[in-house]
């Protein structure tokens, strides 16, 4: 589906991406990022980045493919299900899961699993690769996550991670000791230069990144810390601690070269998610225990 839109005085200046998530209902705003790289989003005929701010004058013209069939084999994975009603589910995702599929991983995703648990009840608006998915955490990091049923509640639950007004705090194990108690990391995150698969903390091409933390525990070498998020950008947290030369133990990425090999892969928990419900409006917040990784590593500094 084909529309156009004439940029008026008052937007002069907004991205494109903003701009076209306020005229279209049905887009987040990460679609309309997808739709720009697919170039599926012209200005006066020419195909722009989902940066690009607004001129006068501006013709845009806005290209939807039809929705595609899923072709996502449903598997029948056992799932933590932390909560379900009829418009979302909060689930608790193990450490070494795949969100969704990808290349080199079509199979045992979570994904995979929703779409056997959930039958046909799944958003679709981010298209066919992760369905229902509103947010995500990475591979080798445990946790909650919420999973939209229908698109209406994707759209209200995206707008709560757009406006950074929903709550993740997660827990983790840092190497070194952070000797302040508590403070805020407020440091742009962008791609790596080289190393296209890593992001680091950057002025160029970059987003705006806030992190909050607050030291639960020292050991020796190494920091047991509560981390909130403001932003939720790629790999925020093991970016901004990294950088902080106190890296979160076990990351094979922004970590030190040799790995703890018990971990398989950081120490990173998302424990605590919070968020209005999008058709009752309740705040609902859960929190799930540390896993068992985590809690036999906090054994082993302890020395129990």
């Amino acid at each position: 589906m084909e529309q156009q839109f004439y940029a008026k005085s008052e937007d002069v200046d907004q991205r494109i991406d903003s701009y076209l998530t306020s005229q279209v209902d049905t887009l987040t705003r990460s679609a309309v990022q997808k739709l720009c790289e697919d170039e599926q989003v012209l200005v006066c005929g020419k195909t722009v980045a989902k940066n690009y701010r607004l001129k006068p004058n501006d013709v845009i013209t806005l290209t939807v493919p039809e929705p595609k069939e899923l072709n996502i084999v449903a598997e029948n994975i056992p799932l933590d299900i932390v909560y379900e009603d009829s418009d979302l589910l909060v689930v608790n995702k193990p450490k070494g899961m795949v969100v969704h599929p990808a290349p080199g991983n079509f199979s045992g995703t979570l994904v995979n699993a929703l779409m056997f648990h959930c039958k046909n009840s799944l958003s679709g608006i981010n298209g066919v690769l992760r369905p229902g998915i509103v947010h995500r955490i990475d591979k080798d990091t445990s946790g909650l996550l919420m999973v939209a049923k229908n698109d209406q509640a994707h759209l209200a639950l995206a707008e709560q991670v757009k406006e950074h007004t929903f709550t993740r705090i997660y827990e983790a194990v840092a190497y070194g000791t952070i000797k302040e108690d508590n403070g805020t990391i407020h440091l742009p995150i962008g791609r790596h230069p080289v190393d296209r698969k890593k992001m680091c903390v950057t002025n160029k091409n970059a987003r705006d990144a806030t992190t909050y933390f607050t030291v639960l525990q020292r050991y020796m070498g190494f920091t047991h810390l509560s981390l909130q998020l403001e932003t939720g950008r790629t790999h925020q947290i093991r970016v901004h601690l990294a950088y902080l030369n106190h890296p979160i133990a076990g990351d094979p990425v922004y970590g030190p070269k040799k790995v703890i090999q018990e971990l398989n892969g950081q120490c990173l928990h998302a424990r605590t998610l919070g968020f209005k419900h999008p058709a009752t409006g309740e705040y609902m917040e859960f929190t799930t225990p540390l896993p068992d990784y985590f809690d036999r590593f906090l054994a082993t500094l302890r020395g129990v």
